[in-house]
């Protein structure tokens, strides 16, 4: 890389970095309003398939979008339920601004709050509030990785009859999809010490991140939910990749996570299945 070139990408990550802060504190508003709304009586709407969306998703979107707005005002939004909005070619947000919705409407604690900013295509920031699972992450690409103000450092598991995996299996999945997904856990089932389903892609990544999950695995993972978390994984040590092995980017829909140790051994038991 030329030295012009690192000189801007240090640049890139010091601004991304000041951003931390402001950002932050927007998520820790908006996950504080998510909070204050569970146990309201909630507008639900119906979505794709049996996916849903509720009035605080949309009360959730407004206060982080408006407040993204005030603090970059040229950089574009990309948000679960408003779209794209703004200029393909500078930065961007890409923001969920309630991850684990059919979670959150039946009152329970996996959901989360998740942002990341970009240029050029890559994250150089990425936040996850989910409150009252009592998760924080924090990423940025000039050094921070951090889950609840600890540094992010994946497990040391390297046998999958050790290992704890998430799985998602969402009301959004076609009938193929949902046959897909049950193939692996019933494969996982049988060889791992555990398969959770809990259907917070940041959260779960997170927590692949912090060494409290072995693995997470994702079949139709959108960008939303994970492009904060993603680049967490890997600066914790951990892998992120397709099933093919590949390394997974944000528009890629397969992303299974690791510590790393098992990634292959996970791979091969999710292609067998």
């Amino acid at each position: 890389m030329s030295e012009q070139r690192m000189s801007k990408q240090r640049m890139s990550e010091q601004r991304a970095s000041s951003l931390l802060g402001p950002a932050d504190a927007l998520a820790r508003r908006a996950a504080e309003l998510l909070v204050r709304m569970q146990d309201d009586p909630l507008s639900v709407t119906r979505k794709e398939l049996r996916d849903v969306v509720t009035a605080a998703d949309l009360a959730s979107e407004a206060l982080v979008i408006e407040g993204l707005r005030a603090l970059t005002p040229d950089a574009a939004i990309l948000s679960e339920e408003a779209g794209f909005f703004g200029s393909a070619d500078g930065a961007r947000w890409i923001i969920d601004p309630l991850d684990g919705t059919v979670n959150y409407a039946s009152g329970l604690p996996w959901f989360s709050v998740t942002m990341a900013y970009q240029e050029q295509g890559r994250t150089l920031l990425g936040l996850t509030h989910a409150p009252l699972a009592g998760l924080i992450a924090r990423y940025t690409a000039d050094g921070v990785a951090t889950v609840n103000d600890r540094p992010a450092a994946v497990s040391v598991t390297t046998d999958l009859a050790d290992a704890v995996i998430s799985v998602v299996l969402t009301s959004h999945y076609s009938t193929e999809e949902v046959e897909r997904t049950t193939d692996v856990i019933r494969r996982l089932a049988g060889i791992s010490r555990g398969v959770r389903i809990v259907v917070s892609g940041a959260l779960e990544m997170s927590l692949v991140a912090a060494g409290k999950l072995d693995a997470f695995v994702g079949l139709k993972a959108d960008i939303v939910s994970h492009a904060a978390a993603l680049p967490l994984v890997r600066a914790a040590g951990g892998r992120v990749t397709t099933v093919n092995g590949r390394d997974s980017g944000d528009d890629d829909l397969e992303k299974i996570a690791s510590n790393g140790h098992l990634h292959e051994e996970l791979l091969e038991a999710i292609r067998s299945a």
